[in-house]
């Protein structure tokens, strides 16, 4: 076990641009990942899910495949390459599961919001409601979950989604990869000081 654990806030947000935004943003992981996963028996799995085919659909992948690049032994699943989107993430939910017993979710995804809130990502226990902007009924994923508000919701979704700025997705990508890294660095250096 990785020692005290202390509780971690059930959601947190913090805007991409805000100074400590990366710090805080791996704190927080850091601290989910060790209060589900203090025995350290979990294998920790990136699900990254959205499509290329929309800018504002694209974090997802974006952030899958800049994981690969930082943490090449990862299990990552949702790049640019190989998305995870509405038609295959069931088969990828089961392959995932017939893979891997009891794993750590951490599900990544773009999501639209209030204007006031583009840019803001956002940490939140629990598993995560894919496609929920565009109305579609999908199954839940996670054990806890990370999502970027794009763009502005509550209308002509799909349209929102094409024409969302790739620099903001692409911040808000680069933000959130870095912060995974930090806190599974972390989590690992402290399993590896236990286990001398």
């Amino acid at each position: 076990m990785l020692g005290q654990v202390n509780r971690v806030e059930d959601k947190f947000s913090c805007h991409y641009e805000a100074p400590q935004c990366l710090m805080d943003l791996q704190k927080v992981i850091h601290g989910n990942l060790l209060e589900l996963n203090s025995s350290c028996s979990r294998t920790i799995v990136y699900l990254c899910i959205g499509t290329d085919r929309a800018t504002g659909d694209c974090l997802g992948p974006l952030v899958g495949s800049r994981l690969q690049n930082y943490l090449p032994n990862a299990e990552v699943y949702g790049t640019l390459q190989q998305p995870v989107h509405a038609v295959n993430l069931e088969q990828v939910m089961s392959d995932l599961t017939r893979k891997h017993a009891d794993p750590l979710v951490i599900a990544i995804d773009a999501c639209l919001g209030n204007v006031d809130r583009i840019g803001f990502v956002n940490v939140r226990k629990g598993s995560l409601k894919p496609g929920s902007a565009m109305n579609k009924s999908l199954p839940a994923v996670g054990d806890f979950h990370i999502s970027g508000v794009v763009n502005v919701g509550g209308y002509f979704e799909h349209m929102v989604l094409q024409n969302t700025r790739l620099f903001i997705v692409y911040k808000m990508a680069d933000i959130i990869t870095k912060s995974l890294y930090l806190a599974q660095y972390r989590f690992h250096r402290q399993r590896e000081q236990l286990m001398l």
